[in-house]
């Protein structure tokens, strides 16, 4: 999946970890990504959440997309931070699923709390051959 995310590679979005249901990411803010007021645009803190958001629910194998999300940011980043963010499966029922991503800086403090919710489509993400 990764091969094809060219919007988390343009950005150097690391994946530190994925495991069924959970996943992690990381990213250096760069200077093109700070605003006006000399911190981390939000956009691109949503990108990152989203990012491990889009690992942890396709960790399955199964093609899923985001249908909604709402992101908290409590704190700002600044220019040379590495922040991190952790996403973790609250439920998941049919097609649908919840997912709970927490963002912290370097130090660990808290920036921003995300909540995605998920929905699964057609296919894999790798295709598996059937073994008949």
């Amino acid at each position: 999946m990764f091969a094809r995310d060219h919007a988390a590679r343009s950005l150097d979005i690391k994946i530190v970890a994925v495991n069924l249901g959970s996943a992690t990411t990381s990213m250096l803010v760069r200077q093109d990504m700070v605003n006006g007021h000399s911190i981390c645009h939000g956009g691109y803190m949503a990108l990152l959440c989203d990012t491990a958001f889009a690992y942890a629910c396709n960790s399955g194998n199964q093609n899923t997309v985001a249908s909604g999300f709402s992101i908290e940011i409590l704190a700002p980043a600044a220019l040379g931070d590495t922040l991190v963010a952790v996403a973790v499966e609250q439920a998941q029922r049919g097609r649908q699923g919840v997912y709970d991503i927490k963002l912290t800086n370097q130090n660990g403090d808290i920036i921003a709390l995300f909540r995605g919710k998920s929905a699964r489509i057609a296919g894999e993400v790798i295709a598996t051959q059937n073994k008949d």
